[in-house]
Order: structure tokens, then C-alpha cells, then sequence
């Protein structure tokens, strides 16, 4: 029998009838799925670091021997200048060179199977159904809000940011706004001088199912994103590879999901066990 689920109209307190859920919603729940095919895919986004050859080795410097109470480090040659007399060019010393630096060849990347791939986002989407994971994950809901938490087209054409808040709150998850924004605390130190001043929590994400303006104001509120259901992932349901974020699929997002299913053979072997 296929799940149904209320859809609410932005604007009003009313329900729009009822939504039959795709086939994606009834895909098993697999946290160590999630958690791999999350794992790999965030390695995709990593940048190849690499150091020159010769850092810390561009010095004058050679062992004094023996025979004069010293350890036998490589010491930099001259008088008259401060490294005179230290030990260079070797690893475990101020100035030296690194003893296993990181190479830019190296392979980063972590491959994940296509089928584990799309079982893992079939089994994120599907948990955001449950409310018990959400809520364990942190988020602070209402009373009033069923999951899965469909609304109507409408929420697409919204264009500005103080009507997204508003609608958002209307919704029952504004605690759950000021709770992302409480977290947006100031850094210091390396990040807050390589531009990254703050972060914030992350609260809800809003799929749709059009290219409209509302994809534009993803992060103009704290901990916001809203995507296209044709660009999400485990990245944007499980931050963190903790399943399972707030999620409000639009009527849209929810007829293109019609089309995600999860491997056939994956799900009956889940289900004889």
C-alpha cells in the first residue's frame, strides 16, 4: 500500500488533501550506507596538497663529526648570522624539512559503487519520514508538523528572503531557525583570516522541483539550503554523515522523485532477512 502524506498551502493553515509518496519513501532505513557513501563522496571535494621538493633543505649545512660533545646533526655552515651553528636541513629540527610531507600524486578520492550510491541517498530520503531521527539529530520541530513535510508549489515562487523566513515559520520550525542561528559564533585565528569569520547550525533544507528564484536565497538565512531534487545527495540529507536533516519537498520535488528508485535487488535481499 503506497504512503501518503498531508501537503500544506503556503499562506494558510489548511491542508491541500493528500500526496501519494513515490516508491523512493518505503526504501529501508541503512545508516552504515549512508555513512560510507557519505564518506566517499566528501572525499570528491578534497583539494590535492603537495610540498616543494626542496622546503627546508636549501641551506648550507653538514655534520661537525665527532669528538665535540654535540649530536651529530647536520649544522648550518658560516659565522655571523643567526643559523649559524644550528641544525638544518633535517627532519625534527626548527626550520627543517618535513620527514613525510604530502605528495600532490597521491590518490585522494574514495570510489563508492554507483548501486551503493543510490541505495544510500534512497535511504536518506526515506528517512526523512522519520521523525524520531530527525529530532535525534537536533532539530526542533512542532508538535503540529507530520513528516514527511510536503507543501504545496507555491513555496517556489517566492522571491525574497524575509517571505522564505516567514513561510518557514508558519511552518513550525522557526525554534528550530533560532536554534541554527545561535550556533553562528565568530572564529578566530587561521579561519577567521582566510575569510571563514563564522559558521552557523544547519537547519532545514528546502528541495524543489523548478529552477525558481527560490534556489537564489539558499544561505541568506542561517543553516537554510535549497536545492533542485535533481542536485541533492547524502551530502545535503546527512551533514556530517548524521542522518537525517529537516527536509520540505515541495509538490514538485515530490513527482521528481518518482523517477529515483533504489537498486531492486539491493531491497529485496533487505527485506527476506
Amino acid at each position: 500500500m503506497a504512503i501518503k502524506a498531508k501537503v500544506i498551502t503556503i499562506g494558510s493553515s489548511g491542508k491541500e488533501g493528500e500526496m501519494e509518496l513515490p516508491a523512493v519513501f518505503e526504501t529501508p532505513y541503512r545508516p552504515e550506507v549512508i555513512h560510507k557513501t557519505y564518506v566517499n563522496l566528501l572525499s570528491h571535494s578534497y583539494q590535492r596538497q603537495g610540498r616543494y621538493p626542496a622546503a627546508g633543505e636549501m641551506v648550507s649545512a653538514e655534520s661537525r663529526n665527532t669528538g665535540l660533545g654535540i649530536a651529530r646533526l647536520a649544522r648550518a655552515r658560516g659565522e655571523g648570522f643567526p643559523r649559524a651553528g644550528q641544525a638544518a636541513s633535517v627532519a625534527g629540527v626548527r626550520h627543517g624539512r618535513v620527514a613525510h610531507p604530502p605528495e600532490s600524486w597521491k590518490n585522494i578520492y574514495k570510489k563508492v559503487n554507483e548501486k551503493e550510491r543510490k541505495l544510500g541517498l534512497c535511504s536518506a530520503i526515506a528517512a526523512t519520514a522519520r521523525r524520531d531521527l530527525v529530532e535525534k539529530r537536533g532539530h526542533k520541530l512542532a508538535k503540529k508538523i507530520e513528516l514527511p513535510l510536503v507543501v504545496s508549489n507555491g513555496i517556489e515562487s517566492i522571491a525574497k528572503a524575509k517571505d522564505l523566513k516567514k513561510t518557514l515559520v508558519d511552518l513550525g520550525i522557526g525554534e528550530d531557525l533560532e536554534r541554527a542561528l545561535g550556533s553562528h559564533k565568530p572564529r578566530s585565528g587561521t579561519a577567521r583570516r582566510r575569510g571563514r569569520e563564522a559558521r552557523s547550525g544547519t537547519s532545514a533544507l528546502v528541495v524543489v522541483g523548478n529552477d525558481s528564484n527560490l534556489i537564489n536565497l539558499s544561505r541568506t538565512i542561517p543553516g537554510v539550503d535549497i536545492k533542485h531534487a535533481r542536485d541533492v545527495s547524502v551530502l545535503d540529507f546527512a551533514p556530517g554523515s548524521k542522518p537525517i536533516r529537516l527536509t520540505i519537498f515541495s509538490q514538485n520535488a515530490v513527482d521528481y522523485m518518482k523517477n529515483v528508485r533504489a537498486p531492486q535487488h539491493n531491497v529485496m535481499e533487505l527485506i527476506n532477512k
